[in-house]
């Protein structure tokens, strides 16, 4: 039996150049469909409780970039329903970053990569292992 070729390196490097152009394009669009939400969320006049404190909890690591870029962003609602509110919110931050650091994990870290198949021969005693006493 041959041993199944590898692909040559530019087929490689064209693979993750479109994974990562992948990945920045549903970036920017959950970007923009994040602003639509905390625009149309800045619009609702009663103080948000627990749907909401989601919303704002799975939106808030979504903002750092603003941050980071010197933008002043609200990323929490100081005038709330109370504690709903904050459970809501810190459930949405949880949830997104269980969702994002699993993806990452999984793509990055080679968690979703198949194992080898040991070729073993399975009618030959394995050698390596300690014998029966």
């Amino acid at each position: 039996m041959s041993s199944p070729e590898q692909a040559p390196p530019f087929v490689r490097w064209r693979k993750r150049l479109v994974r990562l152009a992948i990945s920045i394009t549903i970036a920017i669009v959950l970007a923009r469909l994040c602003g639509v939400a905390m625009t149309l969320d800045a619009q609702t006049k009663t103080p948000p409780g627990l749907f909401r404190g989601m919303l704002h909890g799975a939106l808030m690591p979504m903002t750092w970039p603003a941050l980071l870029s010197g933008h002043d962003q609200e990323i929490y609602a100081t005038n709330n329903e109370g504690r709903l509110y904050k459970l809501g919110y810190s459930w949405g931050v949880n949830v997104s970053g269980l969702i994002f650091f699993g993806w990452f994990f999984f793509t990055v870290g080679g968690i979703g990569k198949k194992q080898p198949v040991s070729k073993a021969d399975p009618n030959k005693p394995d050698t390596h292992s300690p014998a029966p006493q």
